[in-house]
């Protein structure tokens, strides 16, 4: 595609839009509902980490050398085995930590692992199966890269295994193809909030087993639940050949930008061929700071900020009950994110730019989370439709606002919305 300049862009730059999370971190508001942005972090934690380290590289320049060079693609071995053993004492994920650490990878952040995944495994054409609303930051990849994405409905218990089923034969019957991938966050998923009951977990993995899919299970909020919930799907792959387990120091650390992954071992010899030439490798000093929090301080930090998310969800729901007009939302037992839909139509893009930010509100529109081309299974299961938007929901944020804001927003939110609608 060229431009006024002269020289030209790829053709998915004139149809992939900026993403919109990465676009409304621009603004500075009072009431920020709209990206996954930790608001409780043990920063005492990582001032003293960081205090101890630097102590440690004065004694050590040998040390200090080495964490402030080139490393491991796949991440530091020492590192690697400490997320090895809390992913098998913790998750329930079927690795020896001691002999199988290497299982384990380190990526800048989950998304580029889920960049990395879709461009090792998707040519032009190959099919893709998601829950309808998915994550946005896994959509935008998918359809960048050609994939054709299927996306099957969704209800208060996430996504639904009979439509997955159905999905995979009509893929084989209208495209000839087996999808190649089944994407789903089973653990307060981004955006509904919904978390995966064991039985649908049994069933997804079941039905990627008997077709030969590979099921990427996103786990980014697994450690932020507020009640115990079943164990990963990945727990179900005692032999590492079916599910690729993606989790995230973002959500239960610091945004450092660190991802780890246990995937089959064909595919992380290619997904690490293509982070190579990504970026080469993950900062060590990173990787040191976060060895020290898994080893000795996720547990504390977990006790204690987990409640205080807990508490920002209950204020965010009892202010939309309270305040807002006619219409659904989801109780998520854990994660950072409420879904709500309103009965009556209206477009909350639409909204949200002419009513929301003037009033110093923002929230990410449900619109972001469906595919902009792609397929929708058809509520009976017999066919497809081309993939639409529903423009009438909002994905609102409880993680970064402190409870007496959350209240103050959300009211005035419902206020607008009631005046409005």
């Amino acid at each position: 595609m060229a431009n006024e300049s002269g020289y030209s862009f790829a053709t998915w730059t004139s149809f992939i839009a900026e993403s919109q999370i990465r676009a409304l971190l621009k603004y500075k508001v009072d009431f920020y509902f709209a990206g996954g942005k930790p608001g409780i972090v043990p920063t005492d934690t990582f001032a003293r980490i960081m205090i101890d380290l630097g102590e440690k590289y004065q004694k050590d320049p040998k040390l200090a050398l080495e964490d402030l060079n080139y490393g491991p693609t796949g991440g530091q071995p020492y590192f690697l085995k400490t997320l090895a053993k809390r992913l098998c004492e913790i998750r329930g994920i079927p690795i020896d930590y001691e002999t199988e650490y290497e299982s384990v990878s380190v990526t800048n952040g989950s998304q580029q692992a889920l960049y990395a995944l879709l461009d090792t495994l998707i040519d032009p054409g190959d099919v893709i199966i998601t829950p309808s609303p998915a994550y946005l930051g896994f959509l935008g990849p998918a359809v960048k890269l050609g994939a054709r994405v299927i996306t099957i409905p969704t209800d208060l218990d996430g996504i639904i295994p009979e439509y997955a089923e159905k999905a995979v034969l009509i893929s084989k019957r209208e495209f000839g193809k087996t999808p190649d991938l089944l994407y789903v966050v089973p653990d307060s998923d981004n955006p509904k909030g919904t978390t995966v009951p064991m039985k649908r977990r049994q069933a997804l993995y079941d039905i990627c087993e008997n077709h030969n899919i590979l099921l990427l299970e996103d786990a980014a909020y697994a450690e932020i639940q507020f009640k115990k919930n079943p164990k990963p799907i990945k727990s179900l792959d005692k032999d590492n050949a079916r599910v690729a387990y993606l989790g995230t120091s973002s959500k239960e650390a610091a945004v450092l930008r660190v991802g780890y992954s246990v995937l089959p071992t064909n595919v992380r010899n290619e997904v690490l061929k293509d982070k190579g030439y990504l970026d080469l490798c993950t900062a060590s000093l990173v990787q040191r700071i976060l060895n020290e929090y898994y080893e000795h301080h996720i547990d504390d930090a977990m006790r204690k900020g987990i409640p205080q998310y807990k508490t920002r969800y209950e204020a965010m729901a009892k202010a939309i009950d309270d305040s807002f007009p006619a219409g659904t939302r989801t109780d998520p037992t854990g994660g950072f994110f409420v879904w709500w839909q309103s009965e009556k139509e209206f477009d909350s893009s639409v909204f949200m730019e002419k009513v929301g930010i003037p009033n110093d509100i923002i929230y990410v529109p449900g619109v972001a989370f469906y595919p902009i081309s792609g397929y929708s299974l058809h509520e009976d299961g017999n066919g497809l439709e081309p993939s639409r938007p529903e423009v009438n929901t909002m994905r609102l944020g409880f993680s970064y606002v402190p409870p007496d804001l959350i209240t103050e927003g959300i009211e005035r939110l419902g206020k607008l919305l009631s005046e409005n609608l």
